[in-house]
């Protein structure tokens, strides 16, 4: 027994051997001279492997240190430090990531490097070896590193991060699913569709390293198990570019040659994820919220209905519009129920619209089911830490990002090693959706979250709720949610300039849709909440376009200096409209006197006027005159749908009567009397003159 006492104590020292620094020379330390306290820069660049597995593994750290104090630096120790107690929880670890100030212990003076002399502006390499038992790890868990920088061991900066150990464990962990959904929404950048951007941002967007050419550099990497969300507009407004575009300006607009960047944008994405699932956003991304609580429902179904089209014509024909992200991630009952009766049966949720029904201490299921006007509804939520590793608050690099991504994933699994939670569960990953991505940075998370053992990588609408959803406590909006949303002031306009949009597709024989519902959808869309002032000037653009529209259809002659002429005291006033669109129309008329007491109008219009393109159509409508008047009165005139509605504005046309009646209708008859009785006479003159003629003839003849 003692001597295997002493053999397992050999060895257990052997192994607990101290770690290994490879040092620049010799460690001869010089006096000491004043030196800045500030200044060090201490950057981990690589750890391998990233998540060791056994324990003999070597791990591999490197990195620099580099001397910004701007003098030169003695006797400067660079320190491994480490704990050897893994993070209970993720609580824990997020406590310990918002304290700058908590770093792992210095184990031992071994696992340091020294530099005699680092000059000003010096880097210098380093690199640590260590293994698993030499850091005292035991099990499972992801446990807290650091590097830092110690002139006269006192430490002046220090780089932190995580190292995930994960041997294989007694019960197996389960894989739980994992979907990422990558956003590609932006602003309206036109008006109407006449091809005139409000701006110039795409053009830079999409070039060098603009954020959309970034999220094509992300396109290109990424695995088919990712989900992208795509809002239509941004796709329309590229093509248009492809085809050449102007830009408005103080001065006018400035035509812009077609756009080869853009056209390879579009077939770079076309290309990258023909076989990816794709989901289009509404047509501009509208802020469902606002119109729900407006009263704007008809918007939010053709915006579904037109950015398919749009998404499934331009870039993917297997686009989805079933699966809706609202702005923010976030959702009252109103809008749920407004998209829902719209054939959307999934939507995308931030963390804090879904919260659990009751406080829990590991990671809830991503997927719930909610109830809405229509029926059941998968809310699918993102988890908050690993969406924000996607798109950090500060400048970070891909090693620390993605050690944090490998220990938050696995403290998750370590979750489920727990009695009662063996159930695989679903995760969603979902950056903000107008982000600013960094391509290295996401294509390395996506890479990593592949090869993890307890990750399976899954699309978005493979999520589905199953027998690990936590219970939930139902959509949380609050007041400032909603004071986020577009305003009544602000959708009031817009409201009105849909009505009118949409009325000559009424009047038009086709039945088209209204060849405004773009520009006008584009209204609506979320990306005005942060710029009210940006958007209102467009609703005035399209506005004033809509009713340049409504124009195009007009009463002819109705011009005071115009009057019509009505001859005695009834006729009939014939009355044009001009239709200048390229389709042929049909529409009512309705005539009303405005002075019923001078004049009257009788006319029905059983069926509607049809007219050409480019032509006129004419109704003829009877008026009559009040007795013993003469004189001007108006009638108003009124295009009209099919349904009722007024078309354009009302016009007002002048009748000018000539009425005879009481003396003017006898000395009218008299002079037709004595008219025909002239008539009669000279009638009769004539007669006598001819029997007087032949008389004289017939004595001529007797006489010869």
């Amino acid at each position: 027994m003692i001597r295997k006492a002493a053999l397992l104590a050999a060895l257990s020292a052997a192994l607990l051997a101290p770690m290994v620094a490879v040092t620049p020379g010799s460690a001869a330390a010089k006096p000491a001279v004043t030196a800045q306290r500030q200044g060090f820069a201490v950057s981990i660049s690589s750890i391998t492997p990233e998540a060791p597995r056994n324990l003999t593994d070597e791990i591999k750290f490197t990195g620099t240190v580099r001397n910004d104090t701007g003098s030169p630096q003695y006797n400067v120790s660079i320190r491994l430090r480490y704990r050897s107690q893994p993070f209970t929880d993720r609580a824990e670890l997020s406590a310990y990531e918002a304290d700058p100030a908590a770093v792992p212990p210095l184990v031992s003076s071994t696992s340091s490097m020294y530099i005699p002399t680092l000059a000003a502006g010096a880097q210098q390499e380093f690199e640590f070896t260590a293994t698993p038992v030499q850091l005292g790890y035991r099990s499972f868990g992801v446990y807290p590193v650091a590097v830092d920088v110690a002139p006269n061991g006192v430490s002046q900066a220090t780089q932190r991060t995580y190292l995930t150990y994960a041997p294989a464990t007694p019960q197996k962990l389960p894989r739980n699913k994992l979907a990422i959904a990558l956003p590609v929404i932006d602003q309206p950048h036109r008006s109407t569709d006449d091809g005139a951007f409000v701006d110039d941002k795409l053009s830079q967007a999409l070039t060098g390293r603009g954020r959309l050419a970034d999220l094509a550099r992300i396109a290109q990497a990424a695995p088919t198990t990712v989900t992208w969300v795509f809002d239509p507009a941004l796709l329309d407004d590229v093509s248009r570019m492809a085809k050449g575009y102007s830009v408005k300006t103080k001065d006018g607009e400035q035509k812009k040659p077609a756009s080869a960047e853009a056209d390879q944008w579009l077939k770079t994405m076309r290309s990258a994820l023909a076989a990816s699932p794709v989901v289009a956003t509404p047509y501009a991304d509208p802020d469902v919220a606002a119109l729900a609580h407006h009263g704007l429902d008809t918007q939010t179904e053709r915006a579904i209905e037109l950015g398919g089209q749009t998404a499934r014509s331009l870039l993917n024909q297997n686009a989805k519009t079933n699966i809706n992200w609202p702005a923010n991630g976030l959702l009252d009952p109103d809008a749920l129920d407004l998209l829902s009766v719209s054939e959307v049966d999934t939507v995308l949720l931030n963390s804090t619209n879904l919260p659990p029904q009751q406080p829990v201490t590991t990671t809830p299921d991503a997927a719930s089911t909610l109830d809405s006007v229509n029926g059941p509804v998968t809310a699918l939520v993102a988890d908050a830490e690993l969406s924000r590793l996607f798109e950090p608050a500060t400048s970070t690099s891909v090693l620390l990002s993605t050690q944090r991504f490998i220990a938050e994933t696995a403290m998750i699994a370590a979750e489920q090693a727990q009695p009662g939670q063996t159930t695989p569960r679903s995760l969603v990953v979902a950056p903000s959706r107008r982000w600013n991505p960094n391509p290295a940075l996401v294509t390395a998370l996506i890479k990593t979250a592949g090869r993890l053992p307890w990750l399976q990588p899954a699309t978005l609408e493979s999520i589905k709720p199953g027998r690990a959803s936590v219970p939930r406590a139902g959509l949380a909006y609050t007041d400032q949610d909603r004071k986020e949303e577009l305003t009544r002031k602000y959708l009031d306009p817009v409201r009105d300039t849909w009505a009118k949009a949409q009325l000559t597709s009424l009047i038009t024989t086709q039945k088209t849709q209204s060849r405004f519902d773009a520009a006008v959808l584009r209204l609506t869309s979320s990306a005005w909440r942060n710029s009210t002032r940006m958007g209102r000037s467009v609703t005035n653009t399209v506005g004033k376009a809509v009713d340049d529209q409504l124009a195009e259809i007009r009463i002819t002659g109705a011009s005071p200096d115009s009057p019509r002429t009505l001859a005695g005291s009834s006729g009939v006033v014939p009355i044009s409209v001009k239709n200048e669109l390229t389709v042929p129309i049909e529409l009512y008329i309705e005539v009303k006197s405005d002075n019923p007491e001078l004049l009257t109008v009788t006319f029905d219009q059983p069926e509607p006027l049809p007219i050409g393109g480019g032509q006129s159509g004419t109704v003829q409508v009877l008026m009559n005159a009040a007795p013993d008047t003469s004189g001007d009165a108006t009638v108003t005139v009124q295009l009209k749908t099919a349904d009722g509605q007024p078309y354009g504005k009302p016009q007002r046309l002048t009748i000018r009567t000539t009425g005879y009646t009481g003396i003017a209708l006898v000395i009218v008859g008299a002079a037709l009397t004595v008219m025909l009785a002239a008539v009669v006479t000279r009638l009769l003159r004539r007669r006598s003159q001819r029997k007087l003629a032949r008389a004289a003839k017939n004595r001529e003849s007797e006489t010869v």
